[in-house]
């Protein structure tokens, strides 16, 4: 269990560090955004070219432009989202509007050997946080109080725990939720906790995660078609990042016993991290015959700049001992944490095969198309790194920075993800099928397993310069969430399943 590193660790006094294994994981397990056609296809995008969303996925695709197109893409989501802690099952729903792929792609004509060349401007959803997570059970094996005197271990100075730990331990310890042993003296004190004494008996614990925010990504790509056999891309992303969680977290005594120094414990947490990246995509896609095309992508490493602020606060009712006790971070470390840094996301492979039926000269003969994607991910190669400029390059951050992306390469892997899907062309109208399946990310040290399933049908009209495409996508996502982790005890998993129903809808006109 060593090998995960507890969360939220704190390593001097006056600022904290929130992140974790899972920020890096969020910021890249995410499925592609799309037009509304690209969507319908399941997001096979990487051998097909011909919309805007080739920007983000295959930017070789734009080169099949000999004219322009200009998108917008409304989307509005229903989710659901089931989650069952120690056998208990809860559910949350949340709805929203957000906007999809939307930009212009403008083509022109060339010379004999560069057939056509392109350039697009556009946006995309890269990521949606918006949710809601609810669990709770009780818990006779472990308590969160726990991780508070695994942070303290080795100390025997209470003035030491009450102000050193702004952020986790000295909260608990102020609030009576973790308390000195008796019989202990100044500089040679031991540590116990009010909630685990209570363990025999069983800890109610629930959960409540709120995330807003998104990534928003903005993109430059550019094009050529090389005697209408080769096509060559590349992209310049600048990806806008906003995340927000709230989390409250309580562990209460499940018996009616108001003798026994503990009612309850709540530790509530903000955090809120903003900032930019840079990233770049090239492919290729190449014709060897008519009908066929095979394409390449690769997508750099997302270089972000990020800044996190924190802020915590713990109540704890001891009862008759000390009563209801409140304390937050911005009183013992004299304001919220702000904490400037680097992540690098992992960088990804795609291969891509279509087959376009009955292709000629004369596009509006074509009858449809069958495609694949396989995308390859190593999640392992996401890192932190210290943001000298701001002055946070300290030998501890550093340090912690270390051990934190020594954790991530020891809880995630490199995983394939699957994208399928097929159009069928009736004149003006279109009717669109596909499928994308986006595999565990995870080592399986505890029982992670995380997967996504999407799967999506839509419609197309084009006529005279116009088109809209109308796209239904079904996602069922799955994935863990730990309330805390400990080294030295056991702890335990929320499995969550979220369910969601995204329609989207592209408007368009050629130009």
């Amino acid at each position: 269990m060593k090998k995960i590193l507890l969360a939220g660790c704190l390593l001097t006094a006056g600022w904290a560090q929130a992140q974790e294994p899972a920020d890096a994981l969020r910021f890249s397990f995410t499925t592609p955004g799309g037009s509304a056609r690209v969507q319908a296809i399941g997001g096979a995008m990487g051998s097909l070219g011909g919309d805007v969303t080739a920007t983000f996925v295959n930017p070789a695709g734009l080169a099949f432009y000999k004219t322009g197109d200009f998108i917008i893409t409304p989307r509005y989501s229903l989710g659901r989202t089931n989650a069952t802690y120690l056998s208990r099952e809860e559910k949350e729903k949340r709805n929203q509007f957000t906007w999809g792929t939307t930009g212009f792609v403008i083509g022109t004509g060339g010379t004999n050997n560069v057939k056509s060349a392109a350039f697009s401007i556009a946006y995309n959803r890269a990521a949606d946080f918006n949710n809601t997570i609810l669990y709770r059970g009780v818990n006779n094996q472990s308590s969160y109080s726990q991780k508070f005197l695994e942070e303290i271990r080795g100390i025997k100075d209470a003035n030491q725990v009450a102000g050193n730990y702004p952020y986790g331990s000295s909260l608990a310890f102020n609030t009576y939720w973790i308390d000195t042993v008796a019989g202990g003296s100044s500089n040679n004190f031991q540590f116990q906790s009010r909630a685990a004494n209570l363990l025999s008996s069983g800890l109610i614990q629930q959960n409540t995660i709120t995330t807003k925010g998104g990534i928003d990504e903005f993109a430059l790509g550019l094009a050529v078609n090389l005697r209408n056999k080769l096509f060559i891309g590349g992209t310049i992303g600048i990806p806008v990042l906003h995340f927000e969680k709230e989390t409250e977290f309580i562990e209460a005594d499940a018996t009616e016993n108001t003798g026994n120094r503990f009612n309850y414990g709540m530790l509530k947490d903000n955090l809120t991290t903003k900032g930019v990246g840079f990233n770049i995509k090239a492919g290729l896609i190449f014709k060897p015959q008519e009908y066929w095309r095979l394409g390449f992508a690769v997508h750099s490493p997302t270089f972000y700049n990020l800044t996190d602020n924190y802020s915590a606060t713990v109540t704890t009712d001891t009862e008759g001992y000390q009563g209801v006790q409140t304390q937050t971070s911005e009183y013992v470390a004299g304001a919220p944490s702000s904490f400037k840094y680097s992540l690098t996301t992992p960088y990804k492979l795609i291969g891509s095969i279509s087959y376009v039926i009955r292709e000629i000269q004369d596009v509006t003969r074509q009858r449809g198309f069958i495609t694949a994607d396989v995308e390859y991910i190593n999640h392992r190669a996401s890192s932190f790194s210290t943001d000298a400029e701001n002055g946070n390059n300290d030998q501890a951050t550093k340090d912690y920075l270390k051990s934190l992306n020594t954790a991530i390469d020891n809880a995630y892997k490199g995983s394939f993800n699957f994208r399928l899907g097929g159009e069928l062309k009736f004149t003006t109208f279109m009717v669109r099928l596909g499928g994308a399946y986006y595999s565990n990310p995870y080592q399986n040290i505890h029982g992670e397993k995380g997967s996504k399933l999407n799967l999506s049908g839509g419609l197309g009209y084009r006529n005279k310069g116009f088109f809209i495409d109308l796209t239904y996508v079904h996602a069922i996502n799955k994935d863990v969430d730990y309330a805390y982790r400990l080294e030295n005890g056991p702890y335990y998993a929320a499995n969550i399943k979220q369910v969601n129903g995204n329609i989207l809808a592209t408007m368009g006109v050629k130009f």
